[in-house]
């Protein structure tokens, strides 16, 4: 389902124009986005937390050029479902 998916069958669920509904969908998209590159998560109760997972420096291996390099620690965003979520997907 894409983004114009989800804002065309809200906009029929709900009765409200398109165009307000894209803002609302934009404005939390945006809102999750920012929240997670200064590092904090987001909960969204019964649907699953997005949260900040920091991943270790290690080592790998460039083939082509037969070297080694290192792969600085850095943070990734990840989302978890909520257990409610995984039983609905799971039917």
């Amino acid at each position: 389902m894409t983004k114009a998916e989800i804002v065309n069958e809200i906009a029929k669920t709900t009765g409200i124009e398109k165009a307000n509904v894209l803002a609302v969908v934009e404005g939390l998209m945006t809102s999750i986005k920012y929240s997670l590159a200064h590092g904090e998560n987001v909960y969204l109760r019964g649907f699953g937390s997005f949260i900040v997972k920091e991943r270790k420096e290690k080592t790998a291996r460039n083939i082509s050029k037969n070297t080694t390099i290192i792969i600085p620690a850095h943070n990734i965003p990840a989302f978890k479902p909520a257990a409610e979520f995984k039983k609905e997907v799971a039917k």
